[in-house]
C-alpha cells in the first residue's frame, strides 16, 4: 500500500463507508487515522440518531435513503455471522411542532412525497405515550441566567408528528469499525496513528500525503474526511479559495441523566426533538436519557481553533441543557455529577455538508458532516464513490454535477447540492437539525 489507487484521510463512519465503497469497485484504498483506534474521532462521540425528517426535500430524501442500510446493517456489510456488529434500536422519533419548525408542515410533505411512513399526534398521544412529559411552552428557549428561564410563556404544544422508522446506534465507533473490517473483505488496507501533515502535489493535481514521520504515500485520488480536522486539510491542499462554504470546528457537550424513577424510557422512550425547549433527547443504556442541544441563539457557539486544543470538560451548558429538559419532564432529577459527552462537530456554513471534488484535481472532500449526518454514512460512502467516478472519469462535476440514483427508494438525486460553491441554503435550520 505504499502507492494506492485513494488515500482516504479519517476513519470515522463516513471515511470508513467510502472506504468500503471504493474497494467494493476494485479500488486499492489506504485509509489513514491520526487516532490510535477505528472510529475514534468524533464518530465516538455521535448520538447516533437516524432520523429522516428534514426541511429539505433533498435532505429528506437522501437520510429517508439511510435508514435502509441500519435497517439491514448485516447484509449491508457481508461480515462473517459471528462477527460484533453494532445494533440499530428503531424507537422512532417524536418532533414537536413549533413556529419554529413552521408546524412541520414542509416536513410533512416532504416525506408523504417520498413514502416516508410518519403520524400526526395530539397533544393528548403525546402524554399517552410518554407520561413524564409536561406540555406547557417555554419558548424561546433560555439560559438559567435569564430572569424569565422556567416560566411558561402561557401557551401549550399543539402536537407533534412521530416518525416511526427512526432509531439510533447502540455503539457508533463500532458502525465504523464494522465498514472498515467490510472494505477489509474487498482489499482495503488501514493505518492508524498516522497524522497526515502536508497534501502532496505534482502537475497540478494531487499526488498523495507526508505524514508526520516524514514518510510520503504517493496517490492520485486523496479523499479528506477528517471531521472537524477538514479545514485544516483543506488548507494543506490550497483548496480553500473558491469554497462559498467553509467549515469548522464547533464544541459540544451532550447530558446524560437517569430517566425519572417509575418510567422506563430505555425500552419505552423515543427520541424527542423539541424546538420549544431546543433541545433533542434519545434513550442511553442503563435507563438514561441523552440530551443535546438544538443550538438556540441563546447557547453561545464555541467554534475552536483546530480540533485538538479545545475544552474537555463539562460548563455550565451542562446544566443548563438539563434544567431545560426539566421544563419538559418535571419529575427529571438532575445529578450532582455531570456525566456525558464533550467533543467537536464539523459544521458547515449552512450545516448542510460538503461531498464535493476540489479545485485540486483527485482531491475530494466529505467535510461539514458531524451533527447531523452520522445517520447518511452508508449512502454518503456510495455517492462519494460515484462521484470519484464520474470525476476521475473525465466528467466537470461543477458544470454538469453528477445526478446520482437512491438504490433503495429509486430517486435521483442532484449531488451539487452538496457543493463547495453552492449558495448558503436558506432553508436549513442552522442548527444541528440540518
Amino acid at each position: 500500500m505504499n502507492q494506492p489507487d485513494a488515500i482516504i484521510i479519517g476513519t470515522g463512519v463516513i471515511g470508513a463507508a467510502i472506504a468500503f465503497e471504493l474497494a467494493k469497485q476494485g479500488w486499492k484504498t489506504l485509509s489513514l487515522d491520526r487516532n490510535s483506534q477505528v472510529g475514534h474521532g468524533s464518530t465516538a462521540g455521535s448520538c447516533a440518531i437516524i432520523r429522516m425528517h428534514y426541511s429539505t426535500f433533498d435532505g429528506t430524501a437522501f437520510a429517508w435513503e439511510g435508514y435502509h442500510y441500519w435497517r439491514d446493517w448485516a447484509d449491508y456489510l457481508g461480515l462473517p455471522d459471528d462477527a460484533n456488529l453494532a445494533q440499530f434500536r428503531e424507537t422512532g422519533c417524536l418532533v414537536m411542532k413549533t413556529d419554529a419548525n413552521g408546524m412541520l408542515e414542509k416536513h410533512k410533505i416532504n416525506s408523504a412525497a417520498l413514502d416516508c411512513p410518519f403520524e400526526d399526534w395530539s397533544p393528548e398521544e403525546i402524554t399517552e405515550h410518554l407520561p413524564i412529559y409536561a406540555l406547557d411552552s417555554f419558548a424561546p428557549a433560555r439560559r438559567m441566567d435569564d430572569p424569565a428561564f422556567g416560566q411558561p410563556n402561557g401557551g401549550r404544544i399543539k402536537g407533534a408528528i412521530f416518525w416511526p422508522h427512526a432509531g439510533y446506534v447502540t455503539d457508533p465507533a463500532l458502525s465504523a469499525q464494522n465498514l472498515m473490517d467490510a472494505a477489509k473483505q474487498h482489499g482495503a488496507d488501514v493505518r492508524t496513528g498516522a497524522e497526515v501533515t502536508e497534501i502532496l502535489t505534482e502537475a497540478g493535481r494531487v499526488a498523495g500525503v507526508k505524514l508526520a514521520s516524514g514518510e510520503k504515500i504517493r496517490s492520485k485520488v486523496v479523499v479528506n474526511v477528517a471531521g472537524p480536522g477538514s479545514a485544516i486539510i483543506n488548507g494543506m491542499a490550497g483548496v480553500l479559495e473558491d469554497m462559498t462554504i467553509e467549515t469548522r470546528p464547533l464544541r459540544q457537550e451532550v447530558v446524560h441523566v437517569p430517566a425519572p424513577k417509575g418510567f422506563d424510557f430505555e425500552n419505552n422512550g423515543t427520541i424527542v426533538s423539541d424546538s420549544d425547549i431546543a433541545l433533542y433527547c434519545r434513550p442511553e443504556r442503563g435507563n438514561h436519557i441523552l440530551i443535546g442541544s438544538e443550538d438556540p441563539e441563546c447557547d453561545p457557539h464555541q467554534w475552536c481553533e483546530d480540533d485538538q486544543s479545545y475544552d474537555h470538560d463539562f460548563s455550565d451548558q451542562w446544566t443548563t441543557q438539563a434544567m431545560r429538559y426539566a421544563q419538559r419532564v418535571p419529575s427529571l432529577g438532575i445529578p450532582s455529577k455531570t456525566r456525558g459527552v464533550v467533543d467537536l462537530y464539523d459544521a458547515s456554513t449552512d450545516w448542510i455538508p460538503i461531498y464535493d471534488k476540489s479545485s485540486l484535481p483527485g482531491f475530494y472532500m466529505a467535510c461539514g458532516t458531524s451533527g447531523n449526518q452520522y445517520k447518511n454514512a452508508p449512502i454518503a460512502g456510495k455517492m462519494m464513490a460515484a462521484l470519484i467516478g464520474y470525476c476521475e472519469g473525465g466528467a466537470d462535476h461543477d458544470a454538469q454535477p453528477l445526478q446520482f440514483e437512491l438504490p433503495y427508494i429509486g430517486r435521483m438525486i442532484d449531488v451539487g447540492f452538496y457543493s463547495r460553491k453552492r449558495p448558503i441554503n436558506t432553508d436549513s435550520s442552522f442548527s444541528v437539525l440540518g
